[in-house]
Formats: C-alpha cells, structure tokens, sequence
C-alpha cells in the first residue's frame, strides 16, 4: 500500500470525524466529542509528519503513534455506538475505515522496520 493512499484514506478520515464531533457538539455531547476529535485527526497529522521525519527511526515512531491513534480512535468509536450515539451503520463505516487505516499502518511500519534492519 502506497504512502499516498495512507495519507489519502487518513485525510477522509479525518474530515469524517470532524463532522462526527460537530453532530456531537450539536447534541450538546462535549466530552467524548472532544477525545475523538483528537484522536481521530492525529492519525492523519501523524502520517503527513512521517513524510518529512529526520531518518527512518522518526518516520517508524510517527507512522507507531498513528497507529496508536486509530487504536484510541477505534475505542471512542465504539463507546459512542454503546451509548447511542452511533447508529449501526455509521459505527460499522467509521470502525471499518479505522481498522483499514490501523492494518495500513502495522504494514508499513513492518515494512520500514525491516528495511532499516536490512542496511
């Protein structure tokens, strides 16, 4: 999987989460709407970081806390869909796409890890 399409899927991400947080805000939910709306874009922020890290050992430990981002992202995600909410199918959209971006980045972060390994 390319970087781009990594960035690409992390951007519409995160313009999905912005609208989540302001349908929360706009139902006066303010703590979890916070949280998410942090965690959620910082995947993203990560991404666009790792592009421009100071050597592999930064691009890997910005690609691992985006990583740990969709997997705080994936957590509000499904406490929202245990408190309401979150209907079905928003949950299964947006928890979809997170994973996607989750496995995305265990891959590439594999993949760098080994090719520092490997000169």
């Amino acid at each position: 999987m390319s970087e781009s399409k990594l960035r690409n899927l992390s951007m519409d991400f995160s313009v999905q989460i912005i609208n989540l947080v302001k349908d929360l805000k706009a139902k006066h939910e303010s703590v979890i709407s916070n949280q998410i709306g942090r965690s959620g874009t910082s995947i993203g922020a990560n991404i666009y970081e790792a592009n421009y890290a100071q050597g592999k050992k930064d691009f890997i430990s910005k690609l691992e806390i985006a990583r740990k981002e969709a997997s705080e992202t994936g957590y509000w995600l499904e406490l929202l869909h245990r408190t309401g909410y979150l209907d079905d199918p928003a949950f299964k959209s947006l928890g979809d796409q997170c994973s996607a971006i989750r496995v995305m980045l265990v891959a590439s972060c594999r993949t760098a890890k080994q090719n520092m390994e490997s000169n």
